[in-house]
């Protein structure tokens, strides 16, 4: 007799886990069975109520980032590489089986230059969830109509996505390999046939088992959009069965909670952007303030004077204002008097990014809130933001 489908489903799941392990180097082994997960789900997708995006980020170029998209090309359900595709014809494609989209460079869709690419980039916001169309002006008659956005979509870039999408996705934070790291060297033309393999055997699987992936309600350990966001890889687990359902719910609870630190982290580098500021326009916007200034009117305000066990200190500014690419150095100020200090200037590119002032933010160029799409040329597909009628709120 042959084994029963939850060990089918555990085995299958092992040898996919170890597959993708062979040619990425993950953050955590929790990463490596969420990308295991997500890889499936995306074969039960016609099931599903929500679309989990998957956010594979880096601090820098050479982090693998590019490499788990060539993995996911060859095992996902329907690849898409959004890279050079018309957003008009990534509208059109998504229907009632939705492909896999695939970004690479994602952070260049989301960057302050990326306008041109809004069509995209609302797709990719609001196609989490279904029933949240987007509506376009098509046909000879100009008719407005809903086209789909729901799909998954895994997006690689350098730095975090903007919070839309990275609150409705399981993150994968790369880093660079360590020496003695070793993978396998992906490889054409026997990589891509091992690959395609395990995608036909999850698809030969998982497509039986979609009517029960739609019924299911699988007990979550978290709550709100975390829980819609990794219900669909649980869902995959519990089919599975084995020790699946358990690691499942170990990897959504740590890299959520990890996730909550790393917002509790930005929030804190953000303040600390302001704080800085506003000590400089205090002294008068000089040049420079020497570190024992800057750290002693920082200390004059929570939460700074109980940062750490003694209140902040050099290396602790040093350390929350690196991501900024913001470094101490040594200042020759009056007298000759010379000392390590931070140099106003360099603050100027993070204060306008990352904490703007009201007066730079109204100044900076927008686009109309309200602005009709052109007309277009019969059968074509006018780029606009994404609007129109939303779906019924789902119950509980």
């Amino acid at each position: 007799m042959g084994a029963p489908v939850a060990d089918e489903g555990a085995v299958l799941l092992d040898e996919v886990r170890a597959a993708i392990g062979r040619y990425v180097v993950l953050p955590s082994e929790e990463a490596l069975t969420a990308v295991t997960l997500w890889v499936a789900a995306s074969h039960i997708q016609s099931a599903l109520q929500h679309a989990p995006r998957l956010a594979v980020v880096g601090p820098t170029k050479g982090c693998g980032k590019s490499r788990v998209l060539d993995v996911l090309h060859e095992t996902v359900h329907q690849p898409m590489m959004t890279v050079n595709t018309s957003p008009a014809v990534v509208f059109r494609v998504i229907g009632k089986n939705p492909p896999t989209l695939l970004v690479d460079e994602a952070d260049t869709i989301f960057g302050p230059k990326a306008g041109e690419k809004e069509d995209l980039r609302g797709l990719l916001n609001a196609g989490h969830q279904r029933n949240r169309p987007a509506w376009r002006i098509s046909g000879p008659e100009h008719k407005p109509t809903a086209f789909p956005t729901f799909a998954m979509a895994a997006l690689a870039g350098i730095g975090d996505l903007p919070d839309t999408i990275m609150d409705r996705a399981v993150v994968i934070r790369m880093k660079k390999r360590k020496p003695g790291e070793q993978i396998a060297q992906f490889r054409s033309r026997y990589s891509v046939p091992e690959l395609n393999t395990f995608r036909d055997r999850l698809t030969a699987w998982l497509s039986p088992l979609r009517g029960s992936a739609a019924r299911m309600v699988p007990q979550m350990p978290v709550e709100d959009r975390a829980a819609d966001t990794w219900e669909p890889l649980v869902i995959v687990a519990d089919l599975a069965g084995g020790h699946w359902p358990a690691s499942a719910r170990a990897a959504c609870l740590a890299m959520t909670r990890h996730e909550v630190v790393q917002d509790e982290q930005t929030t804190l580098k953000t303040r600390l952007l302001r704080d800085i500021r506003r000590v400089f326009e205090r002294a008068g916007s000089p040049e420079a303030l020497p570190t024992q200034t800057l750290l002693a009117a920082l200390a004059e305000d929570a939460p700074w004077a109980e940062y750490g066990t003694k209140g902040l200190n050099a290396y602790h500014l040093s350390n929350l204002l690196r991501d900024f690419a913001i470094s101490p150095s040594n200042h020759r100020f009056e007298q000759g008097r010379q000392a390590k200090a931070y140099i106003r200037n360099r603050f100027l590119d993070a204060w306008a990014r990352y904490c703007p002032e009201p007066a730079e933010a109204a100044s900076a160029p927008a686009r109309p809130a309200h602005r009709m799409p052109p007309a277009a040329p019969a059968g074509s597909l006018p780029i606009g933001p994404p609007g129109g009628i939303t779906g019924p709120k789902r119950l509980r």
